[in-house]
């Protein structure tokens, strides 16, 4: 089957909204087995999107629109669908109905303007939009199908994964398909390429790489008649990858760093404490977006400027010394800390995020030191890239090495 996905909504034309929704559904139809030909991005122009759709009717048996389903003027996709299938539109009225009572629980009035979204042709069947009032539609007629979604990322995930996936699967195939997801850190995507490329050719499964910011992921796919069969096929691909990237790999499917890295505090009874410079506090923001992270986090010091560093106790001679940017100076941050915050372990990051160069060194230099009291060890790192990727690679080579040790592991560089 071949698929065209249709992204509709002038905003992101003009660069305001980024399509994150056409890298979703790109990354979600090969597990169905469906061959993505074409993605296409229209304005809020009826006749645009018309001219698109008929397009993509010629050359492609599925065809997803997100967007456009919105109760304002500019939001066209229903009435671009009834003029390209040459059928009119109705306002059915339990929708309308439904909507009321949605916005009578959260005691607002509806506008009127919302009875938009209850609009409907003949050849479409509504589809459920569990987090809003936009529903889908679900046409199929010619030997092809049309899907249409909402806009909003979180609302059209949502739809797909409990209305559509489901009856695409059961419609497409009748075999089970098993994806899973291996995460790595501290190769990059062409090594990582080179070292499982023997695997790339592979039909069941397949095994594809993406590079993310927090490290290159390694998606295994198989295909199989039991789900039995299709678990075997991807545990087997898993081993096999395991076996070549071994420490690289920190995690799969919806793990996170700051997760792993926090259960394997909670569970040794330790404690932690940070203290960054350059990267402005992102560290501590990203341990405590787990709940439950002050169980195990006591807190970090942002020593942004030498007025700070001086009030946290970190001594200005080192800096005089070494520099800023130095195993030094991150071992010594670490051990602060540690100290001030009372805790079993203390993670220093300093870093160099841009726009220039600092003490000689380039933009994306990265020091890590981690001090448990016993040994205090210095991670050297350089990740080119913006302030904004600087910062995220700096911490997450923080975690990735942090989670190393509380394996016990012994790497130092």
């Amino acid at each position: 089957m071949k698929a065209e996905i249709i992204s509709i909504g002038t905003e992101l034309l003009l660069g305001e909204i980024i399509d994150t929704n056409s890298a979703y559904l790109a990354s979600q139809l090969p597990l169905l087995g469906v061959d993505l030909h074409f993605i296409s991005t229209v304005g809020d122009n009826q006749q645009r999107l018309v001219d698109t759709l008929r397009q993509a009717w010629q050359r492609s048996d599925l065809i997803i629109t997100t967007g456009g389903l919105g109760p304002t003027q500019d939001d066209i996709t229903r009435e671009a669908i009834a003029q390209f299938l040459e059928e009119n539109i109705t306002i059915d009225q339990s929708l309308v109905q439904k909507f009321q009572e949605l916005f009578s629980h959260y005691k607002i009035a509806m506008p009127p303007s919302n009875i938009k979204q209850a609009a409907v042709i003949p050849s479409a069947e509504i589809i459920h939009n569990p987090r809003g009032t936009a529903p889908g539609w679900w046409i199929e007629r010619d030997a092809r199908i049309i899907i249409t979604m909402p806009g909003p990322p979180r609302e059209m995930q949502l739809m797909w994964t409990k209305e559509i996936l489901p009856r695409l699967q059961n419609r497409i195939t009748r075999a089970v398909i098993i994806s899973k997801t291996l995460k790595t850190f501290g190769l990059t995507e062409a090594e990582v390429d080179e070292q499982v490329s023997r695997f790339l050719s592979a039909q069941n499964p397949t095994l594809a790489t993406y590079a993310k910011s927090n490290g290159i992921y390694l998606r295994i796919t198989a295909k199989a008649s039991a789900h039995a069969e299709a678990q075997k096929l991807v545990l087997e691909r898993e081993t096999q990858i395991r076996a070549i990237l071994n420490d690289y790999i920190w995690g799969s499917d919806l793990d996170t760093l700051e997760n792993i890295v926090g259960d394997l505090l909670a569970a040794k009874g330790l404690t932690l404490a940070t203290m960054e410079a350059g990267t402005g506090g992102y560290l501590s923001n990203i341990i405590t977006n787990v709940p439950g992270s002050s169980k195990y986090f006591k807190g970090g010091l942002v020593a942004y400027t030498d007025e700070a560093r001086e009030i946290f106790g970190f001594h200005s001679q080192v800096i005089h010394q070494y520099g800023l940017i130095s195993s030094e100076a991150a071992k010594l941050m670490a051990k602060v800390a540690k100290e001030k915050l009372n805790t079993s372990i203390g993670i220093g990051v300093t870093a160099i995020v841009g726009p220039t160069e600092i003490e000689g060194k380039p933009v994306g230099t990265i020091f890590i030191g981690i001090d448990d009291g016993q040994h205090s060890q210095c991670f050297a790192k350089n990740y080119p890239g913006n302030r904004s990727q600087v910062k995220q690679r700096a911490v997450t080579s923080a975690l990735f090495e942090l989670r190393k040790i509380l394996l016990g592991g012994t790497s130092c560089t």
